[in-house]
């Protein structure tokens, strides 16, 4: 696989250069140890803190900035941060109300940020990202995955700190924004870690059900299909998950996984659509882009969050991120 690179040693710490230089007006880059933090920090409240191994982009870096994150810790391709990374972070944000960790759900990554909590000196609150549903039926809910949906809980928790709730507040609202949430995944192509192999293989008339963020295979494979029935299943596996029922009102983000053209997001997108709105589900905010990525993978996810008028206020307010404004 060809790509754009120097040395693959360097390439989170070349890449977040370039993306510190690009937006230097809303955040700003340590590097001893690699830590994007605001460019203007809150002067009080509840600090929000997230990370995780770098080649999911605009996912963590991205979120950096008003109404969302005040750090990202950024690890290898694919690779946790470590604790003392995240513990420098949350030491260059963090005042006394305290810090909300959001964490996606992967072994090291919730190892990582519980060691990292400890070394702590300011109250902090972990909320744990679990929205993969590709997972039910395969292992316990404990072990589902963290990912797309991570996005939207990190702008709730994000948003409730801007407000200016207090830190068992933000993490309330964490932990509901987390359940409300649900996503499921497909791939039409692998991807490849910079300097390393294919993460799997996959025949070029077949579709890969359930992926997770770091090229793992996922639950089943079917043969190519169209983007109507994918959007379908997807579909069907989220409303099973939420239970939801005719009359709810949801967020759904259509969202690329790297590779996918942004006019097939939006087929897909419009597929989805049609199906919530078959099942008479009310789509009362969208989303469709690249927001939480696997490297250059050809495939896409689809997430729903369930709303109520607390959550919509925090989703509504204003952000000023690099990848979320509004």
């Amino acid at each position: 696989m060809k790509k754009f690179l120097n040395d693959p040693n360097d390439f989170v710490s070349e890449s977040l250069s370039g993306f510190a230089a690009a937006h230097s007006d809303i955040v700003e880059l340590s590097t001893a140890p690699l830590v994007v933090r605001r460019r203007v920090a809150k002067r009080r409240g509840v600090a929000v803190v997230s990370g995780g191994g770098s080649g999911h982009e605009p996912l963590h870096v991205g979120y950096v900035g008003t109404g969302m994150l005040d750090a990202a810790c950024p690890g290898a391709v694919f690779t946790s941060p470590t604790p003392g990374q995240i513990a420098a972070a949350v030491k260059q944000v963090a005042r006394a109300d305290g810090v909300v960790l959001v964490v996606k759900n992967y072994a090291g990554d919730v190892k990582c940020f519980e060691l990292a909590r400890d070394m702590l000196e300011v109250p902090a609150e972990l909320v744990l990202v679990n929205d993969d549903v590709a997972m039910v039926g395969q292992q316990h809910v404990t072990d589902r995955r963290g990912v797309a949906g991570t996005v939207l809980v990190e702008r709730i928790v994000g948003a409730a700190a801007e407000r200016g709730l207090s830190l068992p507040e933000c993490k309330r609202m964490g932990d509901r924004a987390n359940q409300s949430t649900s996503t499921m995944g497909v791939a039409l192509t692998n991807c490849s870690v910079p300097g390393a192999a294919s993460t799997f293989e996959i025949g070029a008339d077949e579709v890969e059900l359930g992926v997770g963020l770091h090229g793992e295979p996922g639950q089943s494979r079917i043969k190519s299909t169209n983007a109507r029935e994918v959007a379908r299943l997807l579909v069907a596996s989220i409303a099973a998950d939420l239970k939801l029922a005719a009359g709810e009102t949801v967020l759904l983000m259509t969202n690329g996984l790297g590779g996918t053209p942004l006019g097939e997001l939006y087929l897909l997108h419009a597929m989805a659509l049609a199906e919530l709105a078959r099942l008479g589900v009310d789509v009362r905010r969208t989303l469709v882009g690249n927001f939480a990525t696997a490297l250059e993978s050809a495939g896409a996810s689809v997430t729903i969050m369930r709303l109520d008028d607390e959550l919509l206020s925090l989703w509504d307010s204003p952000v000023h991120t690099t990848a979320l404004r509004w």
